[in-house]
C-alpha cells in the first residue's frame, strides 16, 4: 500500500471529502453521548440550541467566535507558508499585555486615537514574538515547531511575573490582575447590555484583508509557491527567507489582535487565564477551514457554537462538557485525513 499523488482533485473529491469527515465526528460523538448517560439526539439539539437558540446564545457565540477568527487567520497565514506556528497562544498574551502597558493611562488620548494606536502596537508586539523563531528558521534552519511552542511557556511565566510585580493592579485586593483600562482604550460593545463587542467586528474586516493578500497581491502568491515547494520558488527568484519573516510578521500580529479584543473588549483588564487556550484552538480552525481565510469565519464559528452549546448541554442534560473537546478533536482528526485523502490516492503495489 502507498499513496500516490492526484494532479487535480475534483470538486466533488475536494468538497465531499471534507462534509464525510465532518459527518462522521457528529455520529461519533452521538456515541459518546449514549454511552455518558445522555440521549444524543437530545444533546446534539441542546448543543445546537445553546449555540443560536437564542439572541444571547447567538451573540456569546459570536463573542467566542471573536480570539478564534484572529488566531485561526494566524494559523492558516503561517501554515499556508510552511510556517508552523504553534506559538499564537504566546502571541496573544503579547498584544495583551501590551494594551494594558500603554491603556490603563500611560497614553491619555481620545478613543479615536488611542484605539488604532493599541491595535498597531499589539501587532507589532506579536509579529516581533514570532520574528524570532522564523529568522532563526530561516538563517539557522531551526525547527521553528520546537521555539514557538517553548515560547507558549515563557509567556506565560513572564505575565506571571508581570501580574505579580509591576503590572499588579495595587487596588486587586492581593489577586494578580492588572489595573483597568481606561474608559477610551475600551472597545465599544455592538449590541447595548449585552457583551458582543467591536472586535468581532475588526476580526471579519482581518479576515477580508487575508483573504485579498492571499488572492490578489504579489506577497500572497509568494507565500503560496514558498509553501507548496521553497526549492522551485527559490529557483523562479523569490526570496524565500523574505517571504517567511513576511509571513511571520502578519500570522504573529494577527495573533495578538486576539489578546488587544479580549482586554479592549471583553476583560477590561489582564489575568493569566485571558485565554483558555484560544492559541492552539486556533490551529483546529484553520485546519477544519482548509487555511482558507473566509472559511476561517466559519470554522471559527463552529467551534464557538460547540463550546457555547456544550455548556449550556452540560447544564441541562446532565452530561459532561468533556464531549465538546472530544467533538473538536475528533473533528481535527477526520479533517486532516480528509485533507490526505483529497490530494492522495491509497494504491496497492
Amino acid at each position: 500500500m502507498r499513496l500516490e499523488a492526484i494532479p487535480a482533485p475534483t470538486l466533488t473529491r475536494t468538497l465531499g471529502l471534507p462534509a464525510v469527515a465532518l459527518t462522521l465526528t457528529v455520529i461519533a460523538a452521538s456515541g459518546l453521548a449514549l454511552v455518558a448517560g445522555g440521549d444524543p439526539f437530545a444533546v446534539l439539539g441542546l448543543i445546537v440550541q445553546g449555540a443560536v437558540g437564542s439572541k444571547f446564545a447567538l451573540l456569546e457565540t459570536l463573542n467566542r467566535a471573536t480570539p478564534l477568527i484572529f488566531t485561526g487567520l494566524a494559523v492558516a497565514v503561517a501554515f499556508r507558508a510552511k510556517l508552523w506556528n504553534i506559538g499564537a497562544e504566546a502571541q496573544l498574551y503579547g498584544g495583551a499585555v501590551i494594551t494594558v502597558v500603554l491603556g490603563t493611562g500611560f497614553l491619555p488620548w481620545p478613543a479615536g486615537v488611542l484605539l488604532p494606536v493599541l491595535v498597531i502596537a499589539s501587532m507589532l508586539t506579536g509579529a516581533l514574538l514570532l520574528l524570532g523563531p522564523a529568522y532563526l528558521k530561516t538563517r539557522l534552519g531551526v525547527d521553528e515547531v520546537v521555539t514557538t511552542l517553548l515560547l507558549n511557556f515563557i509567556a506565560l511565566l513572564f505575565v506571571s511575573m508581570l501580574l505579580e510585580g509591576p503590572l499588579k493592579d495595587p487596588m486587586g485586593m492581593g489577586w494578580p490582575k492588572s489595573e483597568r483600562l481606561i474608559p477610551e482604550a475600551r472597545l465599544p460593545r455592538l449590541v447595548d447590555g449585552l457583551r458582543l463587542h467591536w472586535g468581532f467586528a475588526l476580526a471579519l474586516i482581518a479576515a477580508a484583508a487575508v483573504w485579498v493578500i492571499q488572492t490578489r497581491t504579489t506577497l500572497g502568491y509568494e507565500m503560496r509557491a514558498v509553501g507548496q515547494n521553497p526549492d522551485a520558488a527559490r529557483f523562479a527568484g523569490i526570496p524565500v527567507g523574505a517571504v517567511i519573516l513576511k509571513t511571520a510578521f502578519l500570522s504573529g500580529g494577527l495573533a495578538a489582535l486576539a489578546g488587544f479584543s479580549e482586554v479592549a473588549g471583553l476583560k477590561g483588564s489582564l489575568t493569566l487565564d485571558l485565554s483558555p487556550g484560544f492559541g492552539y484552538t486556533g490551529i483546529i480552525v484553520a485546519m477544519l477551514a482548509l487555511l482558507n481565510p473566509l472559511g476561517v469565519v466559519v470554522s471559527a464559528l463552529f467551534v464557538a457554537g460547540v463550546f457555547v452549546g456544550a455548556d449550556s448541554m452540560s447544564r441541562a442534560a446532565d452530561v459532561p462538557t468533556y464531549i465538546a473537546d472530544i467533538l473538536l478533536a475528533l473533528a481535527l482528526l477526520s479533517m486532516v485525513l480528509a485533507i490526505l485523502l483529497t490530494r492522495f490516492r491509497v494504491v496497492r503495489d
